[in-house]
Order: C-alpha cells, then sequence, then structure tokens
C-alpha cells in the first residue's frame, strides 16, 4: 500500500537526451509532465567528457554540462524533474498506469519510458578508474579523440569488429581482444576486419589490466592459453561486450526482443499498450548516439500528447 499518491498527464521515467527531450517537448504541449531522472541523472552522457558530433556546438561541450542544459531547458518550460527511482509499475492498456516511487503512488494518463541502457563491462577497477579518461564504451562517439594513436578495443561480436574498423579508419593501430580463438561476430564483419592492414586481432587473450594513472597509457593482455602477459602501449581503451537494456521493470507489461529492448511500432514510439511510450537506448539497440536518442525522445513526446488529444477528443484526431 503507498502512503501517498497523486496524479498526471504525463510521467517520464529517465533522463539523458531522451528524457529530457521528451520532457521539453511535452512540457511545450502543456502536459505538465514529471520526469523521475533514475539514479544517474543524465544517463550515460554523465560519464562522457568532451561532445563534439552533437550538432548546435561548434567547439564541442562536456557530456555532463550537455545534459544539465537539457534538464533547465526541460525545467524552464514547465517539467517537474525530480530525482528519484522508479520501483515498479503496474501499466494498462488505454487505462489509467501506476508509477511506484518506494510507497508513493503516481497516476498517470500517459507513461514514457527513457530508462536508456547501460553498457557491459569487464568489472576490473582500472577500468572504472579510467573510464572517460581513456576508457570508453563507444567508439563513434570518442574515436575522434584517438586519430592518429594506438587503441585496443575488447569483444568478438559484430558491434566489436564494428567498431574496430571505425577505429582502424582514424587511428594508427588497432588491438582486438578476444577472450576465445575465434570471433561470434557474422562471417562479413570476420573478413572485414582480417583484411584491415592496421587491426591485430589477439585471440585467446584477456585484458589483465589497463595501464596508466591519470589517463590510459597502455593495456596488459593474459594469453589464456600459456599465461604470458603483455603490455601494449595505447592511449584509447574501448569495451565492445555488449549493452543491456534498462527494462527489468517493464516486462512483465511490455512486449520486448530476447535483449531486453523495447519493441516499438515501426516510425513510431508507441508500445504494445496504449498510453506507453518507449524511446532512446531502452528501444534502440542500433545507433545508441545522444542525437538519435533526442529526437526519439520529441517522438514520444509527440506521440503522447497525440494519444492525450484523441482520448479527450476523438472526432478531433484521426
Amino acid at each position: 500500500m503507498s502512503n501517498s499518491s497523486e496524479h498526471h498527464e504525463c510521467v517520464i521515467i529517465g533522463s539523458g537526451p531522451a528524457g529530457y527531450t521528451a520532457a521539453i517537448y511535452a512540457a511545450r504541449a502543456d502536459m505538465k509532465p514529471v520526469v523521475y531522472e533514475g539514479l544517474q541523472p543524465g544517463g550515460q552522457l554523465t560519464i562522457t567528457t568532451d561532445v563534439e558530433n552533437y550538432p548546435g556546438y561548434p567547439n564541442g561541450i562536456l557530456g555532463p554540462e550537455m545534459m544539465d542544459n537539457f534538464k533547465k531547458q526541460a525545467e524552464r518550460l514547465g517539467a517537474d524533474v525530480r530525482f528519484g527511482m522508479v520501483t515498479d509499475v503496474k501499466l494498462s492498456d488505454g487505462g489509467i498506469h501506476e508509477v511506484y516511487i518506494n510507497d508513493h503512488l503516481i497516476t498517470a494518463d500517459t507513461v514514457i519510458i527513457a530508462t536508456g541502457a547501460s553498457a557491459k563491462w569487464l568489472n576490473i577497477p582500472s577500468e572504472q578508474r579510467l573510464n572517460g579518461s581513456g576508457v570508453s564504451a563507444c567508439a563513434v562517439c570518442d574515436g575522434f579523440f584517438y586519430k592518429g594513436k594506438d587503441v585496443a578495443i575488447v569483444g568478438a561480436g559484430d558491434t566489436a569488429a564494428e567498431e574496430a574498423t571505425y577505429l582502424s579508419k582514424i587511428c594508427n593501430k588497432v588491438y582486438m581482444i578476444v577472450r576465445k580463438d575465434h570471433f561470434r561476430a557474422s562471417k562479413a564483419m570476420q573478413h572485414r576486419v582480417m583484411n584491415t592492414p592496421n587491426i591485430e586481432v589477439l585471440f585467446n587473450s584477456e585484458t589483465d589490466e589497463v595501464l596508466g594513472e591519470m589517463l590510459v597509457e597502455g593495456v596488459r593482455v593474459r594469453n589464456n592459453v600459456t599465461g604470458e602477459k603483455r603490455e601494449i602501449p595505447i592511449n584509447g581503451f574501448f569495451v565492445a561486450i555488449g549493452h543491456k537494456p534498462n527494462t527489468d521493470i517493464f516486462k512483465d507489461y511490455i512486449n520486448m526482443d530476447e535483449q531486453g529492448y523495447i519493441i516499438t511500432a515501426p516510425d513510431s514510439s508507441r508500445t504494445n499498450l496504449k498510453g506507453v511510450f518507449a524511446c532512446g537506448d531502452a528501444q534502440d539497440k542500433i545507433y545508441r548516439q545522444a542525437v538519435t536518442a533526442a529526437g526519439s525522445g520529441c517522438m514520444a513526446a509527440l506521440d503522447a500528447e497525440r494519444y492525450l488529444s484523441h482520448k479527450k477528443s476523438p472526432a478531433m484526431v484521426d
């Protein structure tokens, strides 16, 4: 039983580019959205340093600063942004949705899911210590900063192979660290990696330690067969072993794929439940960029606004 409750037209779960953009559009549509930021307000960009690929910032901007700007803009337009973690939901199909923050209940006409995804890490202390200082989980986001330098990437699937190929066009040398004696990537991606001269694949290898005090200076790799360790000088260390969408609390209600990404209708943010919309990395496993997340947040708010208009005046909307 909840000790208190309140009702709103729109509740947005999660922040980051998707959640804050949804809040901006929902606020401008006079939906008076309530945003729950989650345990990492601003999402993955708050652990990113320079963002140089978001339009409108010719000199780049720090990830945390950009997310703070998004938040301030949403608040200025009337969004109620709250620090807090949604602990449970009870979603309906076209009715009233229940959102719980511990024992506090919020009922809502529409719910926008913008909970994002979390990168999977190797869970070694040096990796976490140097995160944002040469360690990254997004080669497309951060590869530019290592132009002409030597880097390493961990992973064996299509994403790792694709990112290694991307890095090879920017960097001097790319070391690809593969735990087993074979790739998991498709044959086409394997051929592309093996035919790229400046990619060196280290099979049967695991990361023993990322080297460096303030910045990444190298990586120590351990051979799984011989036990031999090798130190390789590098400036950038990329982890590409997958992402996990933060969607567990919705699994009893929302259709998802086998990885937990929310399935939305084509060209839409609509889920299988009327009045529930999803945007950002919680439903996008392909692009995972700040600008695409922001775009999908806009879509979710527009879809929610259209849904509410139709609910209030069915004859007014197709």
